[in-house]
This record gives structure tokens, sequence and C-alpha cells, in this order.
């Protein structure tokens, strides 16, 4: 299996510190792993789920580490030999990076482990450097996996042994900086302060500051108010702050009530009338509130592209103003370096802070279909069925989903009623004439009205909709049923839909019939059969 890192000047290498990881595994998976194959690509993570078969994760795919399912005393021997797990539910093993979580069940026992592989890649950071060694406050966002924390982490190795300032880091889940008393080597002579529960976080970032006279705070994951205070507490005490938030762009976190005072806050102002027309928009408009607490954010888009947006002030105020400030993008390739060009963001769409702020309701998405009929024959008039986007509004959107699975309907399930082209609903939920309820009405968005919370009703309702004959529920679970034992006879595990609990007992009787076994797995009201290949029945 090929495995790769870069190297740190001191410290063990990248194999070592895996092979810590691969230790805490039982003999069998042990081997499994050192037997991947050379060209299956760089791990990523161990899976172990209780009852399921242990698995290999790499960047696109997946490889089964055996066909024995995980045991319980597989997951306590794997617990037992790393650290204590906190309060997030993350462990991890001394002076490594890589980070165990777990999912507990009700009792609060162990069924499942995610053994992430933790490496220090150096060289990441290269591709904004220059904003990170001219003291700026620096702000990363992106997706999960993307390489936030490796970023951050190798910041504060270049801004503690370069630039040789004191580096502070606040380390929540023991991500940055490994787990154990002694930090790893990958931050190289930066401090770290460990955070016992991550509800204490922004507690332990003004201590940083007030205790340790910091010129530089790096911390990962701010996703609190508290959090988004102590940050802004930070930076004006005039220390270089580097972290990471929840969310992927700077429109997130404009739209994120929690999080948008890392940008300055969002307020609403009543112009006069000569000032609104001198503007050429309404009289209620959103500003920036306060200065940012950070000078530039950047959005890693993966690992070898980054966009940057600075002056983070002037940013902030265009897209208020429906005026997109041209960001940077840079890109590092192999061989020709860094390249940068600038770029033109859309422009924001400030539909949902206006919303949240109260200045205006859901907007229009243009001409709504008249009636039920006119909605599922599309807006064409020609009879042809068109995909149909519904908002269930105290109608559960595990039962809507069960429907229109089996159904096997165009519908897309929405989470917003601005989204939606009708809206699901209950009587004593249309009775009370709720917020969304009211919106949808005013834009002219059909309501469906609904007597009970079931399968059962919300089926017929689609049914009768779409103009579909009645199909038996069970017959059509026995039909997937039978369709799950041919694909199992293929050699692939098969999970069926959720059924209660009558239809799952049919369903055995039919898998024991044809000489497969069958577990139910998951808790009400999403309990379904997996239907086991002979390969794997024993």
């Amino acid at each position: 299996m090929r495995l790769t890192a870069s190297p740190l000047p001191f410290g063990p290498s990248f194999e070592e510190e895996l092979e810590l990881l691969v230790g805490t595994l039982p003999a069998p998976l042990r081997d499994a792993v050192h037997a991947l194959p050379e060209d299956a690509g760089d791990l990523l993570e161990i899976v172990l789920d209780l009852g399921r078969e242990p698995e290999a994760r790499f960047e696109g795919r997946e490889i089964l580490l055996g066909h024995t399912p995980v045991t319980m005393d597989d997951i306590a021997g794997v617990a037992a030999r790393i650290g204590a797990f906190g309060g997030d539910n993350r462990a991890g093993i001394a002076r490594t990076l890589h980070r165990i979580s777990a999912i507990r069940n009700r009792s609060g026992e162990i069924v499942g482990l995610t053994c992430r592989v933790g490496r220090a890649v150096t060289g990441r950071v290269e591709i904004i450097r220059d904003i990170v060694v001219s003291g700026q406050s620096l702000l990363l966002l992106g997706k999960p996996g993307v390489g936030k924390t490796t970023m951050l982490r190798e910041v504060a190795r270049i801004l503690a042994d370069e630039s040789r300032k004191r580096v502070m880091i606040v380390d929540t889940s023991n991500e940055i900086a490994g787990d154990g008393d002694i930090p790893h080597p990958g931050i190289g002579r930066a401090r770290r302060m460990q955070v016992a529960r991550p509800e204490l976080q922004h507690g332990v970032m003004i201590e940083a500051v007030e205790n340790h006279m910091p010129e530089v705070i790096v911390i990962d994951e701010i996703g609190t108010e508290l959090e988004a205070a102590a940050a802004r507490t930070i930076a004006e005490r005039g220390v270089q702050l580097v972290a990471t938030a929840h969310g992927n762009s700077l429109d997130n976190l404009l739209v994120n009530p929690t999080l948008n005072d890392l940008l300055g806050g969002i307020q609403t102002v009543t112009l006069s009338d000569e000032e609104a027309r001198r503007r050429g928009t309404q009289k209620s408009v959103l500003e920036r509130k306060a200065p940012p607490t950070f000078d530039a954010l950047v959005e890693i888009v993966d690992r070898h592209r980054v966009t940057v947006h600075m002056p983070l002030a002037d940013v902030v105020d265009d897209a208020l103003r429906g005026r997109p400030h041209p960001a940077q993008l840079r890109e590092m390739s192999g061989g020709k370096g860094l390249s940068t060009r600038l770029v033109e963001p859309a422009p924001f769409d400030d539909r949902g802070s206006r919303e949240l702020f109260g200045l205006e309701p859901a907007a229009s998405k243009g001409r709504r279909p008249t009636s039920l009929a006119e909605l599922v024959n599309g807006h064409s008039g020609q009879g042809t069925v068109s995909d149909t986007s519904v908002f269930p509004y105290g109608v559960s959107r595990v039962y809507l989903e069960q429907a229109v699975r089996e159904l096997k309907l165009p519908v897309r399930i929405q989470h917003h009623v601005d989204d939606a082209d009708m809206v699901l609903t209950l009587k004593n939920y249309y009775r009370r004439q709720d917020s969304p309820l009211r919106a949808a009405e005013a834009d002219g968005i059909p309501i469906s009205v609904l007597r009970s919370n079931t399968v059962a009703q919300i089926r017929a309702f689609l049914s009768q909709l779409y103009n579909l004959e009645q199909v038996d529920p069970t017959d059509a679970a026995l039909r997937e049923a039978r369709d799950g034992i041919e694909r199992a006879r293929g050699g692939t595990a098969v999970e069926l839909s959720p059924q209660n609990a009558y239809v799952r007992r049919l369903q055995h009787q039919l898998v024991e019939e044809h000489d497969l076994i069958a577990r139910s797995t998951g808790k009400e009201p999403r309990r379904r059969l997996r239907i086991y290949p002979g390969s794997q029945a024993s």
C-alpha cells in the first residue's frame, strides 16, 4: 500500500505513526491493512461498525478488510489501546495526529469507531504564505476533509519556527497538535493549550491571551456565538488570529446569524428618502455594524486551489450592497509554482439575510402553478410529468421519503418553503396558520392538508395526485425483498427500505426460503432488513 506524507525535520516518520494506529486493531485487521494493494492510494480512515464488515476508506473508494462482522470485543479492544474519549466522543494516540471517533448506543456503549489517519503534510501553506507572514488575521473556510486543519497546523509551525513569533494553539479536539500531553512535532515550537470539553473553548481562548502573552492565536472550528465573541476580543487586543469556522464560503457566513459577527455583524439601517434615491436602494438596507474580526478570508477549494477575499471589510460592504468585490483565485501547479488571477464572484444573494432580519418575506420564484393538476403535469399544459418540489410542514420527512421511494415518483423534498412547488401539512398545523404556511399562501404555493401523519396517508395522497393505481404496500415490500435476494446472490449485501415489524417478518421468511440470511438493522421507524450474500452468511 502506498502511504505518503512530507517528512518533518524531527520526530517519528509517518510510517511509524501509521503503525501506531494499525497496532490498535485486532490481529486479522492489522494483517488486512498491511496487505492492501500498492495502488489503493492514501488511506483516509478505517471504519469499524458493530455487526458489519470492517472497511478501509480511500479517496473515492472503500475496500473491505474482511467478511467477518465486527464484534463488541473488537471495538472494546481498540478503545482500550487508545487515549480516553472526551466530551466530543473523540480520542487519539499520544504524539500522533490520528483521530478516533466513537458512535454510541443509547446506553452509552461504543458500537462504532471511525479511525481517521492523521498526516503532518508540509508545503500546503505556500499558497497563502504572504498573508500568513504579513501579520494579518486569517479565517479559513472549506468543506469537511478539504484540509483546513492541515493548513492550520502548518501555519502555526511557520509562524513559530520561521517568523519566531509566540504562537499559542487552542486545541479542542487535539486535531491540530495530536493526543497526549506532548504536542506533535508538526506544530514546530508553537505551544498548545488543550480544552477539557468543547463548550469551554471560548474560555480557554480568552485565557490564552490573558495568561500567556501570545503574538498569534490558532483556533480550529469556531462554531458558537461565544467563540465568535471571544475571537473578536482577541483581535481587539492586537493579537494575530488564524482560525477555521463552520461554513464553506463567504456567503455561508453572511447569512449565518451565529457567525456573521466574525465578518463585523449585520444590522438593518433605515435611510432617508434622499439617501435611498442616491444609492438606488430600498430605505431599509443591510450594513456591516463593526470591523471584521479577520483581515482576510480564504476559501479552500481543494489541495491546490484557494480563493482569497481581502481586505475583508471592503468585501463584506460590497457584498451587502450588491457589488461583488473581485476575489483572487490562487493555484499551485506542479513545476509552475503559484499562479493568481482575479475572478468576479456571483452577486451575493441577500434574501436569506433580509428574511433573517425581517426586511421581506420569502421571495417568489416566478409564476406558480394555479392548481395541483397543473403542478403535476408541468407548466406547459402538454401533460408531461415534471419534477415536483415538496415542502413538508408537520409531516414526517422520513415517511414522505419512504412513500416517494416506494411509488418511484419525480418528487424532490425541500427544506425551505420558498424552494417548493407545493406544501404538504396536517390539519392542526393548517388551522394554526404558522408563518411558513402564511408565506406559502401569500406566494400562491398550493397547500395540501392530510388527515394523519402516516406513510399510508401520504402514499394515498401522492397516488391520487399522480393518478396512480393504489399499490398494496406489503406486496411492494415483498417485491423489493425478491429483488434484494437476486442481488445478494450476486455477491452484494443489500439493504431494503424501512418497514414495520409485520412486513419485516414476512421478508425474513422469504429470505430464509431462498437459503440466505437477513438481519434487521436501524431504529424505528427506519428499521429495515439487510440481506447477506451466501459467502458472508457464515
